[in-house]
């Protein structure tokens, strides 16, 4: 559903989110590392997360990515309109260009409500509950090979 900017771009700043105490930024290598990104793409990802507000960066030797309290408090649906804009709320999920209430695809009426929902779930959903939930341990961000 996302775009593979836009998943980096979640995972990133849960971790960011996560990990961000005592006013300690987070490299990069630190973040690319536990989220399984290439670096040189979440860089240019994190610059545009931080263009919106949604993370803040810091440069010099004691420089790097952070959240602030009141950062922590936005909404997943942020992110996701930083990166891929409303097109996964509005596109047709089989891509066409004309699919509309009008002149729907096959799965235009099936697919409805599943976009309403994510999109609910999105708007629901602060960086701050998913970044406790990784403290905790309850989650993962990166993919381990079995």
């Amino acid at each position: 559903m996302f775009s593979k900017t836009c998943e980096y771009a979640i995972r990133a700043t849960i971790y960011i989110a996560s990990e961000y105490k005592n006013e300690e930024k987070i490299g990069i290598q630190d973040i690319c590392k536990n989220i399984g990104a290439p670096q040189h793409f979440t860089a240019k990802t994190l610059q545009v997360l931080g263009h919106h507000d949604i993370i803040s960066s810091k440069k010099g030797v004691h420089g790097g990515f952070y959240v602030s309290e009141e950062q922590m408090n936005r909404k997943l649906i942020d992110i996701v309109y930083a990166i891929d804009g409303d097109h996964v709320f509005t596109g047709c999920a089989l891509g066409l260009e004309q699919c509309s209430e009008v002149k729907p695809c096959p799965i235009h009426y099936k697919f409805k409500p599943v976009r309403e929902s994510l999109k609910k779930v999105l708007e629901e959903t602060t960086i701050l509950e998913l970044a406790n939930n990784i403290k905790k341990g309850l989650f993962v961000l990166k993919t381990f090979k079995v």
